[in-house]
């Protein structure tokens, strides 16, 4: 077990028959009951503070403690103990499993004749805790958390067409345990560029995080909340595909997310403020001097801190980051869409069917660039890819009704097959309806009418009447309506009447008097004129 330290009534006790009684060691060791090495310890001190007896008599307990803290540690190194390492132990205790045992064990090894116990030691690792500033600090453990932001500053981009400028935006994410920093530009903070920017974030670093501590914009966050935030439905979709939690800073405690806070601030200094007097006429120009001032930054050593950025990454955060998913997350939007009474839904102009049982309800769409998903209560009920014709319809047959799919499956040649299986005069019909209109589906609707013709009055009925119609040259559905319900396929067909022919006479010139004159009988002409006189 550790000493038990003694109470600061006691110090003070003993100091004061010190300094102001006189009293030797051993008479003070026996008047305060502690041993006399106790009380030349806390008289050296004492004396190495500059206290004397009118001092101390005035000092409450907390100042006394103080001046005899600031006091013990000046000689430190020429204590007998070997004095813990107040850095290295608060780096370390940044990597996940490691303890106070584990590094009391690991500085008792090394220091195994002058180490200090368990107690003290936690109680050097608490001073320089107490030591750093004066403000609420997070922990922050490998691997675990990154911090995400815009710079307030934009870097002005030329059109070098028009000479246009246009504001660039400052993406910054910033890792929790080593502050391994990247910064990147786009031309906005819509939706495709936030998320754009965290896939190439993860790319950078060649893994995940656990977690994921953005702002409240508007990309991020569709309704910023102290409690429970709504995330954007891309956003959670990003967040799922990479398997992190999302925990957006609470609005308006900058303090919630300090790191990217000191992050930014820093980009703006050692990489924004260094190209203040340079012109970019392209975003790619602009991404690529980031990028190579970025690689400056996480390799500039820390002022109080052992090694730098890129170093403490490698040590750290490397090894806790989890593995980046086999294919990059693919940009999705989301949208909400009603089931229109044709059973499709539109998307961007374009019309894409769901199951027919979904009329009327509200899906949550899934629009990627190359598919369509939509989904019923997080269930996908129909995938399409996705088309760029305005006005057109992506229809699947399996999600119309069965009287929908029957009348899909009618076709010009499945009618003429049908009629054959009738009879000769029935297909002859059914030809002259698909043939004398301005499109075959126009006609569909007289060939069911002859189906169901079929079926009232039966198949050898129906090739009778048809043969009767297209004797009297009316092969119409009417005609052969009209021939069933007046019993007329059941009477024999007309005689056909002989053509009438003209009788001979000598005015009558025939056929052959308007033909044209045969090579033979062509009459060449002299090329010499016949000159005719006008007198005779």
């Amino acid at each position: 077990m550790p000493t038990e330290r003694i109470s600061m009534r006691k110090l003070k006790e003993i100091l004061r028959l010190r300094f102001e009684a006189g009293l030797s060691y051993r008479q003070i060791a026996a008047a305060a009951q502690v041993s006399v090495g106790v009380a030349a310890k806390y008289v050296a001190q004492a004396e190495q503070a500059g206290l004397t007896g009118p001092m101390i008599s005035n000092l409450d307990e907390a100042a006394l403690a103080r001046l005899l803290g600031e006091a013990a540690d000046v000689p430190a190194r020429l204590s007998r103990y070997a004095v813990p390492d107040g850095v290295a132990m608060h780096q370390e205790l940044k990597k996940k499993g490691v303890t106070l045992q584990l590094l009391w064990e690991e500085y008792r090894t090394l220091h195994p004749d002058n180490a200090y116990r368990y107690a003290q030691f936690c109680v050097h690792y608490r001073r320089y805790r107490e030591s750093l500033a004066r403000s609420l600090r997070q922990t922050h453990r490998a691997g675990e958390k990154l911090f995400i932001d815009y710079a307030g500053q934009t870097v002005p981009v030329i059109d070098g067409d028009s000479g246009e400028i246009h504001p660039a935006q400052i993406f910054v994410a910033v890792l929790g345990a080593s502050n391994y920093t990247y910064a990147e530009a786009t031309w906005t903070q819509q939706l495709p560029d936030w998320i754009g920017s965290h896939v190439r974030a993860f790319t950078f670093m060649g893994g995940v995080t656990a977690l994921l501590i953005p702002d409240n914009l508007k990309s991020g966050v569709s309704r910023a909340c102290r409690y429970e935030p709504d995330l954007n439905p891309t956003y959670a979709d990003l967040a799922a595909h990479y398997g992190v939690a999302v925990i957006p800073a609470r609005p308006y405690k900058p303090k919630d997310k300090a790191k990217v806070e000191v992050g930014v601030q820093i980009v703006e200094r050692w990489i924004l403020a260094r190209l203040r007097h340079r012109q970019f006429f392209a975003l790619t120009e602009l991404n690529q001097v980031i990028q190579a001032l970025l690689q400056d930054l996480n390799a500039r050593p820390f002022k109080k801190l052992p090694g730098c950025r890129r170093s403490t990454f490698e040590e750290i955060d490397r090894p806790a980051l989890r593995p980046l998913p086999a294919t990059p997350y693919e940009y999705a939007e989301w949208k909400k869409a009603r089931v229109n009474i044709d059973y499709h839904i539109e998307v961007a102009g374009h019309y894409y069917s769901v199951p027919h049982a979904l009329v009327k309800r509200e899906l949550d769409v899934r629009i990627t660039q190359a598919t369509v998903e939509c989904l019923h209560q997080g269930k996908r009920v129909a995938s399409h890819a996705r088309s760029q014709r305005k006005g057109a319809h992506s229809t699947m047959a399996e999600h119309m009704p069965k009287a929908h799919q029957k009348h899909l499956e009618w076709s010009p040649g499945r009618f003429l097959n049908w009629a054959l299986a009738i009879g000769p005069a029935t297909r002859d019909i059914v030809r002259w309806q698909l043939t004398h209109r301005p499109h075959p589906e126009m006609g569909y609707r007289a060939c069911l009418g002859l189906l169901n013709l079929a079926r009232r009055y039966g198949k050898p009925r129906l090739e009778a009447a048809c043969q009767r119609a297209l004797a009297i040259g009316s092969p119409t559905r009417k005609s052969v309506v009209s021939i069933l319900e007046q019993n007329l396929d059941q009477q024999p067909l007309p005689t056909p009447t002989p053509a009438a022919t003209l009788p001979a006479h000598a005015n009558v010139r025939g056929p052959d008097y308007y033909q044209p004159p045969q090579p033979e009988d062509t009459v060449v002409c002299s090329t010499t004129p016949h000159l005719t006189s006008y007198d005779s």
